[in-house]
């Protein structure tokens, strides 16, 4: 689909991303290289990155790929310091590297929970962390005044509760409290914007694939408000959106894209059922006698 938004909106800026060569990290890479920035990628499979850099460039994206797990302190010091060693300024870190699978807690082992807090949320941390000195205002490489932008990728399962999902709402819960904290420290004394976004069920993904079925998929969306999946194009223009100009006065949330499928619930009555017991109430009303309580009606 055609973006809304100008081709030059991140032109001259520079974004790593972790999770960037595939799934939703590789379409915000994409996205925001089409729209003006270089991309710095990050991710543990070097076949992985080496085929997304290669369709980057293809598309006169100027890109780099860096091997690294976000668990590992020296490997997001070694690829920060990369960065800004190939492209000479970092303005945009986008947190998008995750774990996850389906698993009941009375099966889930601690250390399989504690894998899924160590990449999301402790990677994420560790990811800002060593990445502050280039993000901050007056930092080496920066030509603004101003300081650079966090983007954490987030999900709705903690709002509420989620089937099989204890140690991902956990960390992404997390990362939610990591972005907010941050914003308020970082923003106030360094300047950069800490933001997140908690993607819905997106087609066409590892995730999707991995945590729902096909027919599990098409009963989900009897129930989704807009009754559709969501793409990953809908993610990258949110993050295009927060990491522009176009978002310089928003800090410190989480930007839910999932079509509202977060608020919804299954119907306990069919439309037509509700209107008939509705029109009901209101003719018990209007004939009520005067004076009578509506607790006795």
């Amino acid at each position: 689909m055609e973006s809304p938004f100008k081709g030059n909106i991140l032109k001259g800026k520079v974004a790593l991303i972790t999770g960037g060569g595939s799934g939703i990290g590789f379409e915000i890479s994409t996205q925001f290289g089409k729209h003006g920035a270089s991309v710095a990628i990050m991710g543990r499979r070097k076949n992985v990155l080496d085929s997304a850099v290669s369709t980057l460039n293809s598309l006169h994206i100027p890109a780099v790929g860096f091997v690294g797990d976000v668990r590992k302190q020296g490997d997001a010091e070694r690829v920060v310091e990369s960065t800004f060693k190939h492209f000479g300024r970092i303005d945009i870190l986008v947190n998008a590297a995750a774990g996850n699978f389906l698993v009941s807690p009375e099966d889930l082992s601690p250390n399989g929970f504690r894998t899924v807090m160590d990449i999301d949320a402790v990677g994420t941390f560790t990811m800002c962390h060593q990445a502050l000195k280039y993000l901050k205002k007056g930092a080496p490489g920066r030509t603004s005044s101003g300081g650079g932008i966090i983007l954490n990728i987030s999900a709705t399962l903690h709002y509420t509760a989620a089937w099989y999902q204890i140690h991902v709402s956990a960390a992404k819960a997390a990362v939610d409290a990591i972005a907010r904290n941050l914003a308020l420290e970082w923003g106030t004394d360094y300047d950069i914007r800490v933001n997140g976004i908690a993607p819905g069920p997106i087609g066409d993904t590892p995730g999707m694939t991995k945590l729902a079925p096909d027919d599990i998929n098409s009963k989900a969306r009897d129930h989704m408000p807009l009754y559709k999946l969501g793409e990953k194009w809908d993610i990258a223009m949110a993050a295009l959106y927060l990491a522009s100009d176009a978002g310089k006065f928003v800090n410190g949330t989480t930007v839910a894209v999932d079509g509202g499928l977060w608020l919804s619930r299954p119907r306990h009555l069919p439309k037509e059922a509700v209107k008939q017991l509705s029109r009901s109430v209101e003719k018990r009303s209007r004939d009520a006698p005067v004076g009578v309580p509506s607790s006795k009606l």
